[in-house]
């Protein structure tokens, strides 16, 4: 039998200190955050901080307002992300990627319950918009063998009654990602599954002036964390033992120590590893005299990501000439791009006026041109004119909305390449460049 769990368990916010972000300065408090250093860091700096409360409201009411407009019964979530973006609450975050136990559905009439580890009901219990915490959403074979399919008719069912209470018996149901034995539950029940991707996406995408405050702190700290890296690598390529799992590590612990939670990918790299782009970081040696490049991808304080990306030249050497070309090239085409961001223009306006590389450096030119950034890298993506397709992102910018602008320049058959990358906030008038961290002034040629 399923059991329905209320946390009785509260952290009174009004019965003890409050920290700067609304939240209770309870050392046993449940809810993760930032750490004191971070706190400080911010302080020092003269960081406004975000009012969680308020964040989460705000994002609550985003998607709730998102079904009402699509005429949908209710939301159900099992990515990770969108958990976090609907909840603001975290469990084994890896883990449930690629083992999902989690879920959570959002009525039309903004009834939150969400589904958790049956041994954790109790993650989400200082958010009161989540009005209900059950469990049984695991619906993945490891987890249930030959019996998955029972396990997916009993969480339909609890769904459709849900619906059915909350939503007046809507039966169009968005849902983001399920595993196969769901899906066919939830339309066994009469559900029209709709794309739930399509709705938070979207939703994500413009952000409340929290969690620009949450960003603004979030990527304070990276650029903090950043530079330790850079330091460390400054003062140790070169030794004979510094390899570049060594100087990624520092990014990692940097984080951690400011409230951040993960990093997505190990795209760091030196010398003629940097080209191709996309070799993962790993145990070669670093050497004097050669470039390292990097992309945090980076899940920071609040659970922000801030995706940055720098390139250094490390030695007591000048760099080529090529190399200095290639990286006010990168420069060029980055500031450029931005240049056009503002409300109104579409991203296929984008696509036409922007910035082309050299013809020696197109093969190997990045993925995309921008693409957006929130929890983690989002919709929409904005795409160089020979990779577009036409419909796709037909869509204008809006104030709140942030874009990664990128650039990868290098030459086939290259023994380097250069990797930049800034994160960038629509305003209601322009843009503004919430990246201040340097341009390695040897490579751009100072």
């Amino acid at each position: 039998m399923n059991q329905y769990f209320r946390d009785g368990r509260k952290i009174d916010p009004t019965g003890g200190p409050i920290l700067g972000d609304g939240t209770p300065n309870d050392n046993d408090r449940i809810e993760i955050g930032p750490t004191q250093l971070a706190f400080a860091e911010w302080a020092a700096a003269g960081l406004d901080l975000p009012d969680l409360a308020r964040m989460r409201e705000f994002r609550w009411q985003r998607l709730t307002r998102a079904i009402v407009d699509r005429d949908y019964g209710g939301l159900l979530m099992f990515d990770p992300l969108n958990i976090r973006y609907a909840t603001d609450s975290t469990n084994m975050q890896l883990w449930n990627t690629h083992n999902p136990f989690r879920a959570v559905l959002l009525c039309a009439d903004g009834y939150m319950v969400i589904w958790d580890y049956k041994n954790a009901p109790f993650l989400s219990s200082f958010n009161p918009l989540v009005r209900e915490v059950r469990s049984g959403a695991d619906l993945f074979y490891f987890d249930r063998g030959d019996k998955v399919d029972v396990a997916a008719d009993s969480f339909a069912n609890e769904v459709r009654h849900l619906i059915d209470e909350h939503s007046g018996g809507n039966r169009r149901l968005a849902v983001d990602k399920i595993m196969l034995h769901g899906l066919r539950a939830l339309e066994a029940q009469g559900f029209e599954v709709m794309e739930g991707e399509e709705v938070t996406e979207k939703t994500r995408a413009v952000k409340g002036p929290d969690e620009i405050r949450a960003m603004r702190c979030a990527n304070h700290a990276c650029e903090t964390a950043v530079a330790e890296m850079e330091r460390f690598a400054r003062t140790n390529v070169g030794d004979g033992k510094t390899c570049e799992d060594d100087i990624w590590a520092v990014l990692h612990a940097e984080n951690i120590r400011r409230g951040g939670e993960w990093i997505e990918t190990r795209l760091l790299a030196s010398g003629q590893r940097t080209n191709p782009w996309f070799q993962e970081c790993g145990p070669r040696i670093t050497r004097q005299n050669e470039i390292i490049a990097f992309d945090t991808d980076l899940i920071g304080s609040y659970g922000i990501c801030i995706d940055i990306s720098r390139t250094w030249w490390i030695g007591d050497q000048r760099p080529r000439p090529d190399m200095i070309y290639a990286m006010q090239h990168a420069h060029e085409h980055i500031m450029t791009n931005m240049s056009m961001l503002k409300p109104g223009v579409t991203i296929p306006e984008l696509t036409a006026n922007s910035h082309r590389l050299d013809d020696k450096f197109q093969a190997q030119k990045y993925g995309c041109l921008m693409h957006g950034v929130g929890l983690c890298d989002e919709w929409p993506l904005v795409a160089y004119p020979d990779k577009a397709v036409a419909g796709a992102y037909d869509y204008p910018l809006e104030p709140g909305m942030v874009l990664c602008v990128e650039a990868c320049v290098g030459e086939v058959g290259g023994d380097f390449s250069i990797k930049l990358e800034d994160q960038v906030l629509i305003t209601e008038d322009g843009y503004e460049n919430l990246t201040t961290y340097p341009f390695d002034p040897a490579l751009m040629g100072q």
